[in-house]
């Protein structure tokens, strides 16, 4: 089983934001006004739904930057399942500081968790064919770290993450470069000997116009089962294939069944519901 891991300095500042965000001009107001100064408590985060882990260090760092002498133990990994009722964390901290934590840890850790299990029913669907599952940059503003990570605990692939690390064309740089074959000349000119080109094609003509110019990545937009078939045939190896559009859970294992490479499904970070993920004093 694969256990992703995200460095603190990349979640961490994440985690300080959100906890501003809440805490507002003037703290925690309710617990300040009901938890006696001091009080401590213990609490875990439980499951109230099945699913996969991911962001669990969300718990870990939203707790300590309220109060850095919290005990946290984290029960599970990202990347683990888990079903209803499992403990996925247990905390004892400073009550006023752990319920003032408590809302930024939750809805990041239900965030993600909703992200990793959501990738792992795609995964599961498309299981012996032989193609991958991989997400978009259709991320949350200010939280495509944390959720590319949450698509690999579900045992997706990141595609790009940005515009600077892969040169990836769409219809739109086609239509202002007047051709799929003129726009991939361009770009394999100017990409340094480690940066991938891929073109995005809307039908078998345009396939074969940028196969001629061989991308390394060929992103099949839309594209028919049969015609899908037809592209996979037609290619034969020669470069990677990416499927993408129309991919829900009722229709990727028959586009994975194709035999393309890789299926790009936005639905992973822009449509996954957040998982229900309690926190119950002990």
């Amino acid at each position: 089983m694969s256990h992703p891991t995200l460095p603190d300095l990349l979640i961490e500042p994440v985690v300080r934001l959100a906890l501003a965000e809440d805490l507002g001009r003037a703290g925690d107001v309710t617990a300040k006004a009901c938890i006696p100064e001091g009080a401590r408590m213990r609490a875990v985060f439980a499951a109230r739904k099945p699913g996969v882990l991911a962001g669990i260090d969300c718990v870990r760092l939203a707790v300590l930057a309220m109060d850095p002498d919290a005990s946290v133990e984290l029960k599970l990994r990202d990347g683990d399942p888990f079903e209803v009722g499992a403990v996925l964390a247990e905390v004892e901290a400073d009550a006023r500081a752990f319920l003032s934590a408590e809302r930024t840890a939750l809805n990041l850790l239900g965030r993600l968790c909703g992200i990793a299990t959501l990738t792992r029913a795609y995964v599961d669907a498309v299981e012996g064919t032989g193609a991958r599952i991989a997400d978009t940059r259709k991320t949350t503003p200010g939280l495509r770290a944390l959720e590319k990570h949450a698509v690999l605990c579900g045992g997706g692939l990141n595609h790009r993450f940005g515009l600077d690390d892969a040169i990836l064309i769409k219809d739109n740089h086609v239509a202002v470069c007047g051709g799929v074959g003129e726009a991939v000349r361009r770009a394999k000119a100017a990409a340094g000997h480690l940066m991938k080109v891929e073109v995005e094609v809307d039908g078998l003509d345009q396939l074969d116009e940028a196969l001629a110019e061989r991308p390394d990545v060929i992103m099949l937009d839309n594209f028919s089962l049969d015609d899908l078939r037809t592209a996979v045939s037609r290619v034969a190896g020669r470069v990677t294939l990416e499927a993408s559009g129309g991919v829900n859970l009722e229709t990727v294992r028959a586009i994975a069944e194709t035999g393309v490479d890789v299926i790009s499904v936005g639905a992973l970070t822009h449509s996954a519901a957040s998982l229900d993920i309690g926190l119950d004093a002990i």
